[in-house]
């Protein structure tokens, strides 16, 4: 699957090292001068395509920086630390284990546009071009400090007060999806005086659990919480840009609230424009209206939610899913970032991450996907419309039906074979009607 983020596919039969070695040749030769950072998460097929893509990288003439192991986050900052041309992330972010991936960074460590992304396409597809002579190949060095570089961005942001959490004496219980994150999460927590309870931190890429962190995947993180009596608990997705919270009791919170309580935290230092995307809860209104600040909403996908922070000013954005963008710290969706600033949030308050949850409007979400119709999307898009007749329409992302307090939101997503479904309203019954209504249209069309 080609998206604007880059590519992904099931190792061994789509993405082989081949394709692999073509696509990182064929981006390669699209950058500026200078080296390109290669960091990956911890899938047991990391190594292997890490190898590819140092192929198809050197092979085009490029340096190669490997930082090994490490959080998207933490190889977004590195490309700006070594002031690199590009980057590369090998991760196939929540798709299964049998998947894995490649997200191509631009200069400045954020995502390629969508213009962009289809040059590099159409570049390997055509193959003119991409390979150097042996006299002109590039070269390959380790960097082990983005780890370091990232810690330090998120512990001197001004809106974390570091002595303040440390003197809350926090325990949390982190689940690390047996990746990355479980390597940051306990180290930033640590470093803000945190006990820490670990679940699955090895990162080994033996993934236990779907990977993610929706309510219905954490319930060994809630009875983790629950026997060691942790004041919460946060659960990563594989690279760590995304992170979810259970209460003290166990009880997620969804990953809906993730955003909305870190942008409380932002929004109570500084008033500024807040930007999401158009699948994110309407919790996020309600939070921006209190603070009096205007919130933007893009498509789906990091680089158009970038996009619209940089075009708005926004101090703070992010996405439903999970994932929280501080510009303070970088444009990127970073679940270390999400952690420090709901710690930043209990410090403040001195109050239960449960009684902060339960300052924001309760709202009925559902979340589902169906596999892509046979139809044509510009066929289906229409019958979706009639299906809606009183629902106001916006088209800049597949298609969103909105009226009053409730949507429902249908896109084809670009990193599943599937269509997604989405829908909110105050009442669970009225969203789940939103659903169906949307499933049966699709259902017709498959």
């Amino acid at each position: 699957m080609i998206s604007v983020a880059g590519i992904r596919g099931i190792v061994g039969a789509s993405l082989t090292p081949p394709v692999v070695a073509r696509f990182a040749a064929a981006f390669a030769r699209g950058l500026e001068p200078g080296p390109v950072v290669v960091g990956r998460d911890a899938r047991r097929s990391g190594p292997m395509v890490l190898r590819a893509v140092a192929a198809g990288l050197t092979g085009a003439g490029r340096d190669m920086i490997d930082i090994g192991l490490a959080t998207t986050p933490a190889t977004q900052i590195a490309v700006e630390e070594t002031h690199a041309a590009g980057g590369v992330i090998l991760t196939a972010s929540h798709n299964p284990s049998e998947w894995n991936a490649l997200k191509f960074l631009s200069g400045r460590g954020e995502f390629l546009d969508a213009e962009t992304g289809a040059v590099v396409r159409r570049r390997y597809e055509s193959g003119d071009g991409l390979w150097e002579p042996f006299d002109r190949l590039g070269g390959e060095s380790q960097e082990s400090r983005a780890l370091e570089w990232h810690l330090k961005r998120v512990l001197a942001l001004p809106v974390v007060d570091g002595p303040a959490i440390r003197r809350r004496h926090l325990k949390v219980a982190v689940d690390g999806c047996a990746s990355v994150g479980g390597v940051a999460v306990p180290r930033l927590l640590r470093d803000l005086g945190c006990e820490v309870v670990e679940l699955d931190c090895t990162p080994d890429g033996r993934f236990t659990r779907e990977l993610e962190p929706l309510p219905e995947h954490l319930g060994a993180l809630g009875r983790t919480v629950r026997e060691s009596r942790a004041d919460f608990g946060v659960a990563l997705d594989p690279d760590a840009d995304r992170a979810a919270f259970v209460d003290a009791d166990g009880v997620p919170l969804g990953e809906e609230y993730s955003l909305a309580l870190a942008a409380q935290v932002v929004l109570a230092a500084h008033k500024g424009p807040v930007v999401t995307n158009l699948s994110t809860s309407r919790i996020i209104d309600a939070v921006c209206a209190h603070a009096g600040v205007a919130l933007h909403r893009t498509p789906v996908g990091e680089a158009h939610v970038v996009a619209g922070m940089r075009a708005h000013g926004a101090i703070v954005g992010g996405e439903g899913n999970g994932g929280v963008i501080l510009p303070a710290a970088h444009y990127g969706r970073d679940g270390l970032v999400a952690a420090a600033l709901v710690c930043q949030a209990l410090a403040a308050s001195r109050a239960t991450l449960r009684a902060l949850a339960d300052t924001l409007p309760k709202l009925s979400m559902v979340k589902s996907k169906l596999g892509r119709p046979d139809e044509p999307w510009e066929r289906t898009a229409p019958r979706l419309r009639e299906a809606f007749p009183e629902h106001a329409a916006d088209a800049a992302d597949g298609l969103r039906l909105s009226r009053d307090e409730e949507w429902v939101h249908i896109r084809p997503s670009g990193t599943e074979p599937v269509v997604r479904v989405i829908a909110e309203s105050p009442s669970e019954t009225r969203t789940r009607e939103l659903v169906e209504r949307a499933r049966r249209v699709l259902q017709s069309a498959a």
